[in-house]
Parts: C-alpha cells; structure tokens; sequence
C-alpha cells in the first residue's frame, strides 16, 4: 500500500469551530519538543496559568489547560463537582445545555431541567422559580454561548440566583472566551471551562478550566472518589501544582508539550491585543456581517440583544437547499459554514467570527460567496449592496 503524506486543502473557516489559526501559532506548534517534566516546560506552564488567569479575568489559582478537547472541561467540571445523589439545576437552551445533563447523570447526580427556546438566553426567572423550588440542589450549571444558536445568556445574573441559595455555579463558556465579555471573579464564577479552538485562534485539543476555592473545597471534601481517574483534580494539581509545598511536578499524563506551546502562543497574542479591544473587535466585526446578511436579505435568528457576535444563527430562505449551499460554498469558495443543529438542523447556518476567522477579509469573502451561490440558487440576493453595507460598517468602526 502506497500512502503519501496528508495535504489538507486550504480552508477559510467560518463555522461554529474550529476557527482559522493564527500562522505564530501553527508556528510555534513546530518547536522542537522537549519532555513535559522538564523544567524550561514547568516555566512555560506558569507563564500558561497566568495567561490563563488573564483571559478568564480570574485570580483563582486553579486555572489550567485540561489536555483533552472543551468536552474534557466540561467533564472535567461535573465529575469533580457532581457526587452521587447532588441535585443539580440544568439550564438548557441548545445542544451544550443537554450534553451538561449527561455530565450530571453519568456522575450519578439528580438533574432539574430549566427549559428555554433554542435561539434564545436561558430565562433568569425560570431559574429562580425551580432554585426555590428545590431548595436541596447543590449546583447550577449554564451555558454562557450556546454555540449550537448563538444566544448569549446573562450568566452574571444567574450566578446571582446560584450563590443566593447556596448553589455552586458551572459555566460553559468554549465559545466565549476571548470573544465576548466573560468576568470569571466579578460574576462570580466557581468553575468554568472553554475550549482552545475558538476565539482564542489556536488548534482543537486543549480545555481551558478555571476553579474557585468554593469549588477547591468541595472538591477536596468529597465522601466519594471523582469517578474519572484522568480528569480528577485531586491527582492532576499534583502535576499542573506540584505536590503539596514542595514545588516539584508528579508525573500524572505525558502533556501534549506541543499543543500546550500553540495555547501558549495565542494567549500571548490575546494580551498583546487586549482581551477588551479582543472583545471590541469580535462586536465591530459582527455587525459588519450582520449589515451584509441584512442587504442580502437574510435574517439573524437570536434577537439582537440576546446574540453572540461571534456565532451568528441566520435563517435558510424559504426554497434553498442550506446543505447545497455549503456544500457550493467549500467546493467553489473553500470557505467553510455550519449546520444547523437539533432543533435547528435543516433551519439555520452558522456563520462563526472566531477568534483569527474574525477579520474584514473573511466577512467580506463570506458575503460574496454566499450572495454569488444564493443568486445562483434563485434567491434575490444583491452581493453589491451587501458588499458596501458591511464595508460601511467596517469603516464606522474604524473611526471610534
């Protein structure tokens, strides 16, 4: 058997993630490896947590890389968290709300559902009524970006709602950090997780979590062992921490020692940017699209005040193949959108402005493939007007 090697194809990427990477990043991936108990890497690994700190706008002294995709966060979250028999309140409102509940059974814990549209935040009052409701739960978790329709929720106002009736708050928050505001210490925040493929321009393969010294103490109090030996903290510090006052690193896993170089490098290039002029520039970029789609005559499904700028959910025209379109859009464009999903399968594109993806370049390349591929398909798209709209937009922007 004859086998070359793999040449992936150039790709501009605007869906729900991964996002395009950053070349310093793809660069710092080729730097030559050295082994992960080595001391140069033991520094890099705490210049990493400090960097950390600063996306997450945290001091919590438990922030790390998990070396496992944003899934692994989360799971890294509940199964540390959730002991047999702790009831939890779920909020769902899209596909990373359900996969929280499964994290919540599979620890052995009893999940209340709060239930909202998909398109829409995660309703402050709901979650009021059933915390009075079950005054026995131990946690709250929520989704901050759904990326599965891109509504925003008001994490900060049900983290409230948590600690006011002595509930520990999860937040999912893999698509929002470096994309929009996101205060770890100031909402309040006892564990959060993310994800390094999206807004902070670097590969799959790492989950950014952050803990409090709320959830440290639960953690450490546990009656039960954390059901994953991988995933449990009480192990993993030993490594990430060094073992108790002494300084030096137990051997836990073989860290991935180059995928950690490539989060090292894009959190370096977060701080050089700013994480607000981050934020800013995540906004400015949306409402760009969001002038272009509106020209072409296409409409955002999250209401305005509930919708990410970097995750835009936009409506297939009625009588339009949405797969056909995508499928026209990567063959003829190289530019790859998302599906739908769930409920919005079928329904909805999502456009992503994540991270190094979140450029003029991009946004105007989007605009006028997708109005060159929707024209062709029958729908009354004007790619001129959509093109000058965004880059009116774009130009506005520039002036504050």
């Amino acid at each position: 058997m004859h086998v070359s090697s793999f040449q992936p194809p150039p790709r501009t990427l605007m869906g729900p993630g991964p996002a395009d990477v950053h070349p310093r990043v793809t660069a710092a991936l080729a730097r030559p490896t050295i082994g992960h108990l080595d001391p140069a890497f033991g520094a890099m690994m705490e210049e990493l947590k400090g960097l950390l700190r600063y996306a997450f706008r945290t001091d919590n002294p438990l922030t790390m890389p998990v070396s496992a995709p944003g899934s692994a966060g989360m799971e890294c979250c509940f199964v540390n968290l959730v002991e047999p028999g702790d009831k939890v309140i779920v909020c769902i409102n899209g596909v990373f709300g359900s996969r929280m509940r499964e994290n919540v059974l599979r620890a052995g814990g009893e999940a209340v559902v709060v239930e909202d549209d998909w398109g829409r935040a995660v309703d402050p009052q709901k979650l009021a009524d059933a915390l009075v409701a079950h005054p026995d739960a131990k946690l709250v978790a929520c989704v901050h970006a759904e990326t599965s329709t891109g509504a925003c929720s008001d994490v900060k106002t049900l983290v409230e709602l948590a600690h006011r009736h002595g509930c520990l708050a999860i937040v999912d928050a893999v698509t929002s950090l470096g994309g929009s505001p996101l205060e770890v210490d100031a909402w309040g925040i006892d564990a959060v997780y993310s994800g390094s493929q999206k807004c902070l321009s670097c590969t799959p393969g790492l989950a950014p979590v952050s803990f409090s010294e709320r959830a440290l103490t639960k953690i450490t109090a546990r009656s039960t062992p954390v059901q994953s030996w991988f995933l449990d903290l009480n192990l993993v510090l030993g490594y990430w921490q060094g073992a108790s006052g002494s300084g030096k690193r137990a051997y836990h896993h073989t860290a991935p020692v180059n995928a950690l170089y490539a989060l090292h490098e894009s959190l370096v290039m977060l701080a050089e940017e700013g994480i607000e002029r981050a934020w800013a520039r995540h906004r400015r970029n949306h409402l760009a699209l969001r002038a272009g789609l509106t020209a072409l005559g296409l409409e955002l499904v999250v209401p305005e005040a509930e919708r990410l700028p970097q995750l835009n959910a936009v409506a297939v025209p009625g009588g339009i193949d949405e797969a056909a379109v995508r499928a026209r859009l990567l063959e003829t464009y190289s530019l790859e959108i998302g599906a739908g999903l769930g409920a919005l399968a079928g329904k909805v594109w999502r456009i992503g402005l994540m991270g190094w993806s979140s450029r003029a370049e991009n946004i105007l390349l989007c605009l006028g493939a997708l109005g060159s591929v929707l024209a062709d398909m029958g729908h009354a798209a004007d790619t001129g007007a959509a093109l000058h709209a965004a880059q009116a937009e774009l130009g506005a922007g520039r002036g504050h």
